[in-house]
């Protein structure tokens, strides 16, 4: 990790984000729930570690938690009114504040592509080759965390990429 990150603190604070995923992602797994116990004291951590610029601004950081909040929260309210049905749990909305305070607003366009492109595949493929009963929900929050991951390692090359590609930067 410092070799990845160059900064001690960068390196130390990105092991202890990367446990924390990997056990919100187990946990969701099982029980489709993101304990508060974790995803809040994640979003904390994440504007602590921003207050000395370790991944971000801390107005950055800021504006991640809120923005990160706010967009599932306007998808799940437009899912519930259209269908009647709640399409995904508070704790997603939790997760992506943290993980906006982590990394900052810039990179929840990158999470929630990269989380939402993974969960389709895989829904769909869990539907087709594997019998999984399309009533029965599939937890959102794996994906979220396995996209966090990937944009705090990886965020800004692919952001770098995509503007490349479209002639933007």
């Amino acid at each position: 990790a410092w070799k990845f990150f160059g900064d001690p603190a960068a390196a130390l604070t990105a092991v202890a984000l990367t446990w924390v995923l990997i056990a919100l992602t187990g946990i969701d797994y099982d029980t489709y729930l993101l304990p508060d116990n974790l995803t809040l004291p994640l979003l904390w951590a994440g504007l602590i570690a921003n207050y000395f610029e370790i991944f971000t601004t801390l107005e950055s950081a800021l504006w991640g938690a809120v923005a990160g909040y706010l967009s599932l929260w306007s998808v799940y309210w437009l899912f519930k009114l259209l269908t009647g049905k709640e399409g995904m749990g508070y704790g997603d909305f939790k997760l992506l504040a943290a993980l906006g305070a982590w990394m900052g607003w810039q990179m929840l366009p990158v999470i929630i592509l990269l989380s939402s492109l993974v969960g389709a595949v895989v829904g769909i493929a869990m539907i087709l080759f594997s019998g999984h009963d399309k009533s029965r929900p599939i937890p959102f929050g794996p994906y979220l965390a396995a996209a966090g991951w990937i944009a705090l390692l990886w965020g800004n090359t692919i952001t770098r990429a995509y503007l490349d590609t479209m002639g933007i930067a």
